[in-house]
């Protein structure tokens, strides 16, 4: 008797809960994300604002910050009685991909993350795709532009960073232009750290200089340099 008496209460309890405006969401608090993201992150969200956390969508939560274009990872907690707490790791842009006039800010998953005006993140290296290319965002590139993305993704964190001006990419050939001219010439995606440490110390050296650097065998470097007319 006792033992249907606490399932009844609980059940009740439960349904008061699911029913009513006890536990309803108020606050959606954005964890780990720079404002620019958690405004995204709270607006995409901002339909389960006044539904229960008890009875909360969690399907419907997961797939609106899947396809934030913005949202490379994303988790989400209950915090009774009223806020529901979202944890995000934001895509990381690491390059700017052109097709004629436009332009488009891409991670380093080589997601699509937003279209840029002219001009915008000159900080970023350049990734030119064909007039056949689809570009989207919220959506991942394919083909040569995303091998391009391959070796624009470290440079991140590299001292190469600001010194790469254009990245090209065929199904063998990945290529670093420098804003000075100077081209890297990579191979494939092999070794792709070591190629680009042993590239950052000889364009440290060789200065400003126009012609490329061969580290297919990052071992055995091939230069063909030409010196910078005035310089």
């Amino acid at each position: 008797m006792i033992t249907l008496i606490v399932a009844s209460l609980a059940c009740g309890v439960y349904l008061l809960a699911r029913e009513s405006s006890l536990f309803a969401v108020r606050t959606i608090d954005v964890r780990g994300a720079p404002s620019s993201v958690a405004g995204q992150v709270r607006a995409a969200l901002a339909p389960f604002e006044g539904e229960s956390l008890v009875t909360l969508d969690g399907v419907g939560v997961d797939r609106r910050l899947a396809a934030l274009p913005v949202v490379a990872e994303a988790r989400y907690d209950r915090d009774f009685p009223h806020t529901l707490r979202v944890f995000v790791q934001p895509e990381e842009p690491v390059a700017v991909v052109r097709k004629g006039p436009e332009s488009w800010l891409v991670s380093a998953r080589a997601r699509v993350i937003k279209t840029l005006d002219g001009g915008q993140r000159n900080d970023l290296p350049r990734i030119w795709a064909s007039g056949s290319t689809s570009v989207t965002p919220g959506g991942t590139l394919g083909g040569d532009p995303a091998r391009a993305v391959v070796a624009a993704a470290p440079l991140i964190r590299t001292p190469l960073s600001h010194r790469v001006a254009a990245v090209r990419a065929t199904p063998d050939e990945l290529t670093l232009v420098l804003r000075s001219g100077l081209e890297l010439r990579l191979g494939d995606a092999r070794n792709l750290p070591l190629k680009l440490a042993v590239g950052q110390q000889i364009a440290a050296v060789v200065g400003p200089v126009s012609g490329y650097i061969d580290l297919t065998v990052p071992g055995r470097p091939v230069s063909k340099l030409n010196p910078r007319p005035g310089e």
